[in-house]
């Protein structure tokens, strides 16, 4: 889409912040006003609109995008969302380990135990943790306590959250982040060790490279968009 706005303003409407171009208010793809939640997370959205050259890119806009799936998307279905996103508790990235090598298993318990204590203590969980990749199921009340704390976020939050969850492959690490007892750069270090580890042993191609920038970004913006929201 070419540019066709000059001037980027946010305007305070009702308990949101509006994105206006050239007086003009930004909708977002289903035509919903974007109105958002604080006037960090505004601020953050009309800088990407400001930073469009002579073409929009929605793809350089990654506050933009997440602030739409929250409106279109998730406002509407917010439940079903929410344990969509508590699903992955059954199958959590940091309750299965490696069988071998000791470097790999010692360095995996290096990160991922504290993770997971902190889970224990923050929900009054309990987790099953196993060696290998066949499921072990977790206890029913640990699922049913991580859906309530996934379900008890606002739309906004939730958008970042899917985004963490989903690139770690790991509900505790996403929850870690959204409720910022950790870094995201140290989450994502954590969930990338296996990664790491592959590097290490056998090198990497570039491709793998880019993807493995981009999916960190990712995961970078998406704890932004959190802790603005």
């Amino acid at each position: 889409m070419k540019r066709f706005y000059k001037d980027v303003t946010i305007v305070a409407e009702g308990d949101g912040h509006a994105i206006r171009l050239d007086d003009r208010p930004v909708r977002t793809p289903a035509r919903a006003p974007l109105s958002l939640p604080t006037l960090a997370l505004a601020q953050a959205v009309a800088e990407e609109w400001r930073a469009q050259g002579e073409t929009v890119d929605p793809a350089s806009m990654p506050f933009t995008g997440l602030a739409n799936a929250a409106i279109d998307h998730i406002v509407p279905n917010r439940a079903q969302f929410a344990a969509g996103i508590a699903r992955y508790g059954e199958s959590d990235l940091l309750c299965y380990r490696a069988h071998s090598p000791d470097t790999l298993v010692a360095r995996q318990a290096e990160a991922w135990d504290p993770l997971l204590d902190w889970a224990r203590a923050r929900y009054d969980v309990a987790f099953v943790v196993t060696q290998g990749i066949l499921p072990v199921a977790q206890p029913e009340a640990t699922l049913a306590r991580l859906q309530v704390a996934v379900t008890e976020h606002d739309p906004f939050r939730l958008a970042g959250l899917s985004t963490l969850v989903t690139l770690s492959g790991s509900l505790v690490c996403g929850l870690a982040v959204l409720e910022n007892s950790h870094s995201a750069e140290a989450i994502w270090q954590a969930a990338e060790i296996d990664e790491a580890w592959q590097v290490e042993q056998w090198g990497e191609d570039a491709q793998a490279a880019a993807r493995g920038a981009r999916r960190k970004s990712e995961f970078s913006m998406a704890g932004a968009f959190c802790a603005m929201s």
